[in-house]
């Protein structure tokens, strides 16, 4: 078959690539200049199974009430008119259980250890360097009812497969000696020996270009400006071009999803959630860490890629805008050298915000729709580079008519029309 995708992210791309390996002509449009121009950017570089705790579940609306109107809030959400979020956050809320948020870890916890499995053996086969690390998952908590919750989360991920435990304060230190120079306190918190990081653009690229050597067209500088169809399959894609034909379509546009989705009555429950990340070049200085971390108290990552540490964090619910207020900038710094004092050149630092495509249950929307030719791979929140893989693996299989390898139960878009919320 000729399968377009839309989209040249890192979703985009994996299953551009799976596509092709399936035997189908691909071609891939985009409205950057390049691959990974968007959220695969500069995001926080890690491969993270450990990070697939749902954001719904019992504590967080607490949580975002205790957070409103707080610009230094971990989460924030801008109050105004917005439709697209009210019923997203509808529905959201009322995932916001023990029970439902079991259900979604699930989900997610299967797209991602098996999207990590995907991913090695992709890096393996074509040589990839992204300036990968394997060195695993470090997840430190500052007071004991982070650690508790911690704790709790680590023995429910074990229940589903992954490989993760907790570690006590002088564990921490060991795994990293970075955190020795900290001023941030310390108790404790789990490790996930099989996690990785690496440079979600610098992968794009390279797997982008391994891609086109295969014969796989990339159509850049193009923009989608509709999708046309007839009696239940699409036909073409619409873009300021002129129009594509294929015999399928798959959308990887991440939170602009639904903007293209609802024309065709497809109300894809996808709402952008804005972080941020900064980059910090090492270089000359010793107290920047080898292992990534996660540190949830203040919603924040650190991953070395190569002569650079990158700090991503924060998420904000603020429509499709990239603003960055400079309170939101500082308290990613301020944060950052909190953790590691000694961690490379303050003047360097480049700042950086892109929109990640969250859905109300924190698993991926993967799938086909009422359109027999119409797939979607979004969704995947702040783990677009953990799940980008195995995502791609499955929906390509899907397309071409073979059984995944994982089941796909409870990843698609029909999960959001048995009620109203």
């Amino acid at each position: 078959m000729h399968v377009v995708v839309m989209g040249a992210g890192v979703i985009g791309t994996t299953a551009a690539w799976y596509l092709l390996q399936n035997g189908h002509q691909v071609t891939v449009i985009d409205r950057q200049h390049a691959s990974a121009q968007e959220t695969s950017f500069a995001n926080g570089g890690q491969i993270s199974a450990c990070h697939a705790t749902p954001w719904a579940n019992a504590d967080t609306p607490g949580h975002i009430l205790k957070w409103l109107g707080r610009e230094e809030a971990p989460l924030l959400v801008r109050i105004r008119f917005d439709p697209q979020l009210f019923a997203w956050g509808l529905r959201f809320l009322r995932n916001c259980t023990d029970a439902r948020a079991r259900i979604n870890l699930e989900k997610a916890l299967r797209v991602a250890i098996y999207s990590r499995d995907c991913l090695r053996d992709l890096r393996t086969e074509l040589g990839l360097d992204y300036d990968h690390s394997e060195r695993g998952i470090l997840h430190i908590c500052r007071d004991e009812r982070e650690l508790a919750s911690v704790a709790a989360a680590t023995d429910q991920m074990q229940q589903f497969g992954l490989n993760r435990r907790t570690v006590t304060a002088e564990e921490c230190y060991e795994i990293e000696p970075a955190l020795r120079q900290s001023t941030a306190p310390i108790v404790g918190g789990s490790y996930t020996p099989d996690d990785e990081s690496g440079d979600a653009r610098k992968f794009t690229e390279l797997l982008t270009q391994y891609c086109i050597d295969r014969g796989v067209t990339f159509k850049f500088n193009t923009r989608i400006t509709g999708i046309t169809h007839d009696q239940g399959k699409i036909t073409a894609v619409q873009t300021d071009e002129g129009e594509v034909k294929a015999d399928a379509y798959l959308v990887c546009l991440g939170s602009y999803s639904p903007l293209l989705l609802k024309p065709l009555g497809i109300n894809l429950p996808v709402y952008p959630c804005k972080g941020y990340s900064i980059s910090i070049d090492t270089t000359g200085h010793n107290g920047a860490p080898q292992t990534a971390l996660i540190d949830d108290s203040v919603k924040m990552v650190y991953s070395r890629l190569g002569a650079q540490l990158r700090v991503a964090g924060t998420a904000e619910l603020d429509g499709y805008n990239l603003r960055m207020p400079p309170r939101r900038k500082q308290l990613i710094v301020n944060k950052a050298l909190e953790l590691f004092p000694n961690s490379g050149d303050r003047d360097s630092i480049e700042f950086w915000a892109g929109l990640r495509p969250v859905t109300p249950d924190s698993a991926p929307i993967l799938g086909g729709t009422k359109y027999g030719n119409l797939y979607v791979n979004t969704g995947h929140g702040t783990l677009g580079w953990t799940m980008s893989c195995g995502s791609a693996k499955a929906i390509a299989d899907l397309i071409s008519n073979r059984n995944p390898d994982i089941p796909l139960t409870g990843l698609g878009i029909e999960r959001f029309k048995r009620t109203l919320l």
